[in-house]
C-alpha cells in the first residue's frame, strides 16, 4: 500500500446471497475529487437486489462492488482544484453522473441521460463503486452542503425523498386535490410527506401490511387502505395516483383508483420485460401514465425543506445500525412488513 493510500470499511457485494464488511484501499483523491468521512447511509432498494439477487433489473453483478448512493458525511479533505466545499462541510450526495451516448433526450431533464452512471451501480463494467464505506472520494460536483441548522442524521434521507419530490413534481400541482399512494415502503412514505408539504387535501396511502401504513399515517397520510381491498381502492377516485409499490398489481390499483382523467405516476420500477396493465381501461377513462425516474435538482429543495421544518422525514427512518452489522440490517430492510427506512451508521 502506498503512503498515499488508506483503508476504509465497506459494505460489498460479492455474489447473489454474499454480502461482506471489509477493509477497502482507499487512494488518494483526484485533483477534482473530495475525500468525505460518511456518517449514514440508507438502505435502498436496489442495494437490497444486489445483495438478494446479485442483479438490479438488468444491472448485473459481475464483480465484487461497494454498495450506496443515499449518504450524508463530512468532507475531510477538499478538492485540490479549488471547486466544491471546504474540510469541516458537512454534505449531502447528488449520486448521477449524466453521460452522453447520442441518444436525444430533453437537455433540462439529465435524468433521462441514457449513459448516466449511478453510485452503487453494476449497470455498467466495470462497476460504478458505491460510497457504503467510512471514507469515500467523491467528484466536488456531486456534493451539496447542508444549510444551517440540518443534522446530518435528519439530512440522511435527501436522496430518496428527492426522488419522492421528483414524482410528486411529476404529478402537477397537487394542492388541494385528492391523492392515493400505492406502496408505503420508503419512496411511497417519503411521498407522502412531500405531498402534504405540497398541499393535497387528502392522501390516501395504500399498502398490504399494517406497519407501513402506520408509517404513511405519521409521515402524512389522511387514510389507509389494504391493497387487496379491491373495491375501496375503486371507490376513492383520486385525482392523482403516486404508484410507489414496483408491482403491477399495484399498478392495477393505481388505474382503478384513478378519477376519469386522472394522472397515474409511476415511480415504482416493475421488473424489465412486458407486464400486464389496465389499458383498456387507462383509455376510456383517458388517463395519464407518467414516469417518473431518479431525480435533476430535486435535491437541492428537499435540503432546504428540511432545514426550514416545512418537510418532516422522521417518521420513515424505522431502524439504525452500525456499518459491522450490515447484514443484519440488509435482513431487517428486505422484510417490508416491519421496517421503514433502514440507516447503516458508518
Amino acid at each position: 500500500m502506498s503512503s498515499n493510500t488508506s483503508t476504509a470499511t465497506a459494505v460489498v457485494a460479492h455474489a447473489a446471497g454474499d454480502l461482506r464488511v471489509e477493509a477497502i484501499e482507499v487512494p488518494a483523491p483526484a485533483v477534482h475529487e473530495t475525500q468525505i468521512a460518511i456518517a449514514y447511509g440508507g438502505i435502498c432498494g436496489s442495494d437490497l437486489h444486489y445483495w438478494s439477487h446479485g442483479a438490479a433489473g438488468e444491472s448485473i453483478l459481475k464483480a465484487p462492488m461497494v454498495l450506496g448512493h443515499e449518504i450524508v458525511g463530512t468532507v475531510t479533505v477538499a478538492a485540490a482544484d479549488g471547486t466544491g466545499p471546504a474540510a469541516g462541510t458537512a454534505v449531502a450526495v447528488h449520486p448521477a453522473t449524466p453521460g452522453d451516448t447520442g441518444a436525444r433526450y430533453p437537455e433540462e431533464r439529465p435524468n433521462l441521460s441514457p449513459g448516466c452512471t449511478y453510485l452503487g451501480s453494476a449497470a455498467r463494467y466495470p462497476h460504478t463503486e458505491g460510497a457504503f464505506a467510512t471514507t469515500v472520494n467523491l467528484p466536488a460536483r456531486m456534493l451539496r452542503a447542508l444549510p444551517a441548522g440540518l443534522s446530518l442524521r435528519d439530512a440522511a434521507l435527501a436522496e430518496p425523498a428527492a426522488v419522492a419530490w421528483h414524482a410528486v413534481g411529476r404529478a402537477g400541482d397537487v394542492s388541494g386535490k385528492r391523492v392515493m399512494v400505492i406502496g408505503a415502503g420508503p419512496i411511497g412514505a417519503l411521498a407522502v410527506a412531500v405531498l402534504k408539504r405540497a398541499g393535497a387535501a387528502e392522501i390516501i396511502a395504500v399498502d398490504m401490511f399494517d406497519y407501513p401504513l402506520d408509517i404513511a399515517i405519521a409521515a402524512g397520510a389522511t387514510a389507509t387502505l389494504k391493497a387487496d381491498d379491491v373495491e375501496a381502492i375503486s371507490a376513492v377516485e383520486a385525482d392523482v395516483v403516486i404508484e410507489a409499490s414496483g408491482n403491477y398489481r399495484g399498478l392495477a390499483s393505481a388505474v382503478r383508483g384513478a378519477m376519469r382523467g386522472g394522472r397515474v405516476v409511476m415511480v415504482g420500477l416493475l421488473p424489465s420485460g412486458e407486464q400486464p396493465a389496465l389499458i383498456s381501461l387507462t383509455i376510456t377513462r383517458e388517463l395519464e401514465l407518467v414516469g417518473s425516474f431518479r431525480f435533476n435538482d430535486e435535491i437541492d429543495q428537499v435540503l432546504t425543506a428540511l432545514a426550514d421544518g416545512s418537510l418532516d422525514l422522521s417518521a420513515v427512518i424505522t431502524h439504525e445500525f452500525d456499518v459491522n452489522d450490515a447484514l443484519q440490517a440488509f435482513e431487517v430492510a428486505r422484510n417490508s412488513a416491519e421496517s421503514g427506512k433502514v440507516l447503516l451508521k458508518f
